[in-house]
């Protein structure tokens, strides 16, 4: 039987919603006021949800210091108080918050010591939040 550990975290990102392949008119249009040309900020709430076995020994299917550890060194220590804009991982690609949820996936996937990486979900508003699953 497979088993679930989630977690939550929390972290402040700025970022304009800009792309070189659009005029000005067509990046206003596309982004609205997240085309702000000095930026915008979020604080947002990254969810990560672990699977498989529980550990015979631990009783757990993800050692949790590990787990913090991994989104920590990986997600928090680079993007909190952080300009997506600036960050190589978004040099070519508009630093939406679909993207940044893909990165996240990436980054804790390759990072995470035991389980299977299988959903980050960012909460950007109250309104508005973006899941990326394994597999999918």
């Amino acid at each position: 039987m497979k088993a679930y550990f989630g977690r939550r975290y929390m972290m402040s990102v700025s970022h304009r919603l800009h792309t070189t392949a659009l005029t000005g008119e067509q990046n206003r249009a596309a982004y609205g006021k997240c085309n702000n040309e000095h930026g915008h900020g979020h604080n947002y709430f990254v969810e990560v949800l672990v699977g498989g076995a529980v550990d015979g020994e631990t009783g757990m299917v993800v050692d949790l210091v590990a787990l913090d550890e991994a989104v920590r060194s990986q997600v928090l220590e680079r993007f909190d108080h952080a300009n997506l804009n600036l960050d190589p991982l978004f040099a070519d690609r508009v630093p939406t918050t679909e993207n940044l949820c893909r990165t996240i996936f990436t980054l804790v996937k390759d990072a995470l010591p035991a389980g299977e990486l299988e959903q980050v979900r960012v909460e950007e508003t109250e309104n508005n939040s973006f899941e990326c699953r394994a597999g999918g």
